[in-house]
Order: C-alpha cells, then sequence, then structure tokens
C-alpha cells in the first residue's frame, strides 16, 4: 500500500554520502568511471554482516553472468537515510536499489533525468522481456520506467481457516462470504475445540485491520487496491465505494454475533499471532505462507496440538467476479535503477541490463537463494530443497537472496507443511490480482496529505465496526475530508490517468 513520506532533510546529505563512498560508492564525477573496472551494486543488507569478498557466492555468480562486480552493502536499518544522501551528493553505483517505493525522494529522483528509462531495452534480453505486464504497469512513474522493477509474488493474501475446528464440528471449507460468515458464527458459539469453554471466535484480526486483513476482505466485494478508476475515469480511493461500505456492513455484523475477536483495534500482530498459536481464533485473513508459522509457534508450546490448517484463495461474493488485491504493490518491490552519471552510453546500459538479465537465470536464482549445494543445502529424492547449514546460509547467502531482480523465478519443493500448498495457491492468485492504479501516478497533494487523509479514515473504520458510530457518520467523515485534499487527490490522480492512459 502506498503512503509516500518526505525524505531526511538534505542537510545531513554530504556527510552521509561521504560515508557511503568511504564504503566504496560510485565515482559520482559525471565521467562514467573506467571501463574496465568491476561493476557496481548499491543494495540493502539485511543480515547483521555482509558476505566475505570474493565469497563464494560472488565468484558463482560472477562466473554465471561473465561479469566482475563489487556489492556497495547499504544496511536496511540506515537505507532511507543513506539512499536520499547518495541521491542528493551523486554517490551513485552502477546499479542502485530502490526499494522504498513510497519514498517522495526515491520518486522525485527518478523522474529528474537521473536514471535511464529502461522500457524500450527489455526487450532485448530473454528474461527481462518476459516481465509481467501488471508489474511493469506497477513500477512506472507517470508512464515511464526508470529502472528494472523487482518482481514479487503479486498477490500473497488469502483466508486460513482451522481445519481440524471444521472437522470439530462437521463443517465445509469455506469458499463463498456466506460460508465464511456461517463459519465465524460456529467458531464463536459452538465450541470448536471442544473444551467446554466459550474462549474462541471466528476471525482474529488486528489494529492494522483497515490496511491489511479487512482490506484484503473489501476484494471479494468488488472494491479496488487502494484506489480504483471508475467507469468515468476518474480515479478514487476505495473507501469511497459503495463496494467498500457493503463489506464494511457486512464486517460489523459479523463483529456484532462475536465473529471477531472485540478488542482487535489494539491487538499488535505479534500479539495476533501468538493468539491464533494459541487457539484464541478459526479465521485469519493473511499472507498464505502464515499458516506454517502458525504451526510453529503452536507446535513448540504443545507438540502434539491438533491444529490444522485450511487454506483459502478462492473467496467469492454473489456476482462478483473471483478476485484477490494485490498486497505486493502489484509484485514490484522498488527498482534496479542504472544513473545515468555512471552508466553513460547505451552500449554500457546494455551490458548492465545484461547482468540483471542473467542474475534471473535459474542457476544464478538457485545461488542467491539456496547456496552452494552440498555446503548449503540438499536436494532429496523428491526434490526437496533442505538448508544444512544455516549459519553458513545466513552468512554467505542470505544477503544475496534480498537482492534477487525476482522471487518467481523458481519454487522449490520444501519438507515444512503448508509451505508447497501455499506457494501453489499464491501462484494461482496470479490470474486473479486487483492492482492499484493510482501507484504509478503522481499527485503533489496525496505526498503531501495522505497519510492524515487516511489516518482519519482508519480512525472511522475502526468506530463503525466496533458500534461507536453509524454509516452515516463514517460517509460524513469522508465528505468532511473532501476540502482538506481528498478532492484534489482525486483531481491530480484522475488527470495523470487520463494523461497515461488518454
Amino acid at each position: 500500500m502506498i503512503s509516500r513520506r518526505n525524505g531526511t532533510a538534505v542537510a545531513s546529505a554530504t556527510v552521509l554520502a561521504l560515508t557511503l563512498a568511504a564504503c566504496g560508492g560510485g565515482s559520482g564525477d559525471g565521467d562514467g568511471g573506467d571501463a574496465d573496472a568491476p561493476l557496481t551494486w548499491m543494495s540493502m543488507l539485511h543480515t547483521p554482516t555482509t558476505p566475505e569478498k570474493n565469497g563464494a557466492i560472488e565468484t558463482a555468480l560472477e562466473e554465471h553472468t561473465g561479469t566482475e562486480f563489487e556489492m556497495q552493502w547499504v544496511p536496511d536499518a540506515s537505507k532511507e537515510e543513506k539512499i536520499n544522501a547518495a541521491l542528493a551528493s551523486g554517490t551513485l553505483a552502477d546499479i542502485v536499489s530502490l526499494t522504498q517505493i513510497d519514498s517522495t525522494t526515491v520518486r522525485s529522483s527518478l523522474t529528474s533525468g537521473m536514471f535511464w528509462d529502461v522500457e524500450e531495452y527489455l526487450s532485448e534480453f530473454p528474461n527481462l522481456s518476459k516481465i509481467d505486464p501488471q508489474t511493469l504497469e506497477a513500477a512506472r512513474i507517470d508512464g515511464e520506467l526508470y529502472g528494472v522493477p523487482y518482481q514479487k509474488i503479486k498477490a500473497r493474501y488469502g483466508v486460513v481457516v482451522r481445519q481440524d475446528w471444521l472437522d470439530n464440528l462437521g463443517l465445509e471449507v469455506p469458499h463463498t462470504i456466506e460460508d465464511l460468515t456461517a463459519v465465524a458464527h460456529a467458531f464463536a458459539h459452538d465450541d470448536p475445540d471442544g473444551n467446554g469453554k466459550d474462549d474462541t471466535t471466528g476471525f482474529y484480526d488486528r489494529e492494522e485491520s483497515f490496511r491489511v486483513g479487512f482490506r484484503s476482505l473489501t476484494g471479494y466485494f468488488g472494491a479496488g487496491s487502494v484506489f480504483e478508476a471508475t467507469e468515468d475515469g476518474d480515479v478514487v480511493p476505495t473507501f469511497t465505494t459503495d463496494a467498500f461500505k457493503e463489506a464494511m456492513e457486512w464486517y460489523r455484523g459479523v463483529y456484532e454475533d462475536g465473529g471477531v475477536n472485540q478488542e482487535f483495534v489494539t491487538v499488535q500482530k505479534q500479539n495476533q499471532q501468538d493468539g491464533i498459536a494459541q487457539g484464541k481464533g478459526g479465521i485469519v485473513v493473511t499472507g498464505l505462507f502464515e499458516a506454517k508459522n502458525y504451526m510453529a509457534i503452536a507446535q513448540s508450546a504443545d507438540p502434539e496440538t491438533p491444529m490444522e490448517w485450511a487454506l483459502v484463495n478462492d473467496i467469492t461474493y454473489e456476482d462478483v467476479p473471483r478476485r484477490i488485491l494485490s498486497d505486493t504493490n502489484g509484485g514490484m518491490g522498488g527498482w534496479l535503477a542504472i544513473p545515468k552519471s555512471e552508466v553513460e552510453t547505451e552500449d554500457d546500459l546494455r551490458k548492465v541490463l545484461g547482468f540483471i538479465d542473467k542474475l534471473m537465470d535459474e542457476e544464478a536464482y538457485g545461488l542467491m537463494t539456496n547456496g552452494v549445494e552440498g555446503t548449503h543445502y540438499e536436494v532429496d529424492g523428491d526434490g526437496v530443497v533442505t538448508i544444512t547449514d544455516q549459519t553458513a546460509w545466513e552468512q554467505e547467502v542470505q544477503p544475496f537472496s534480498s537482492s534477487r531482480p525476482s522471487e518467481k523465478v523458481v519454487t522449490y519443493k520444501n519438507a515444512t507443511p503448508y509451505v508447497d500448498e501455499g506457494n501453489e495457491l499464491m501462484a494461482e492468485n496470479e490470474d486473479y490480482v486487483i492492482t492499484n492504479p493510482a501507484q504509478s501516478l503522481t499527485s503533489e497533494t496525496y505526498d503531501s496529505r495522505w497519510s492524515a487523509i487516511e489516518q482519519q479514515v482508519n480512525d472511522a473504520y475502526n468506530q463503525y465496526i466496533t458500534g461507536a458510530i453509524e454509516m452515516s457518520d463514517f460517509e460524513a467523515t469522508i465528505e468532511g475530508l473532501r476540502g482538506e485534499g481528498l478532492d484534489q487527490i482525486i483531481e491530480e490522480f484522475s488527470a495523470a490517468y487520463a494523461k497515461v492512459n488518454g
């Protein structure tokens, strides 16, 4: 979900940029550097330490791609200030990983002319030419593609339901909103765990309901992904639509029936996970990969836990066609941006794109995901991949794993329950994804006002679901926000949408 923020003050940019340069940053002098020098890549580091230079993974990737390269690792915890500093000073590498897609500073830099528009070159490469059109669209800014998009699964969400509770009550796995409503009622009132206590509910939600769990549910009713384009070509927030409000009315009814944990507005994510593992609720709207995590927590407390899960990715409502809202910005995790100051010619650009393209080969993907067979992992007769040296993998492979240009090259079999099933269902979701049309558009009012507007709507949503206000009050909140920037955002996004699609 987009929520752009202003970057850090430029006052500290020079100092921070010098820090990056001291760690091996690009030349930043506009001369393109030494043509024979290794390709440089500024990327995020999600581990405590950097992998050894010229280590096994880096060496193997150089052999596969035929390109010598140097990683310039930026600790993820400080990426905002350091990337902003590098952008402000022009101290850049040949490839710059820009993963803060909600950052106004990043988006302004991309549109400033600093980076190559790569779209016309992608067709020249076997892997880059196959990037999903929806992901490309999500990566464009006002119609231009200022970098190779990081590719992610486009929609990971679904509904996970306690299978053992369904079995205990003689219920079938729900596949419609109507069935889901009945299951929520039964889980709240019919003692699904058989302990004789009134201590369970249906949906186990958390304080981010408006932005996460409930948001996904609204897609089944026909609502869009944060914003949607109307038949008239206007781009409007989904919370203004009839489908969204119909979903609210339904969810409030489930809440009033006891089918949603009554204190959800104060439940944080970790508390939600713990509560689910403890058997407090039996329905979760979440990533389809989460069932394995709930199982792990439950089994750590009770190895004999009866917990079982049904993973559902095909919930529908009345005559609304099957659909699922993207939870990964249309499968786009940022840009592999190529600065013109470091890569000056089209020939050099093609060399960099060729390197990125080869990183999307199965062999390179395997190196960046699992490591070296026999050293980091093994494969059994059924093709199941198991990490054999977790410490070595974390130190040598994991840093590269988070830099993979695509997460969709190969799906490896896994011995952990629910992983393979979750992967299969997330792959199925790709055919039914609804994305946010405003993500690739620019609105200055959105950048400055959206966070405050959305928070007020979020508060009104919480009040409505819990019965503190009525729908007329929720609608009045929206009307009151129209003069505080909401109508201006709609106008600016609609004009940008018409310009790109006209």
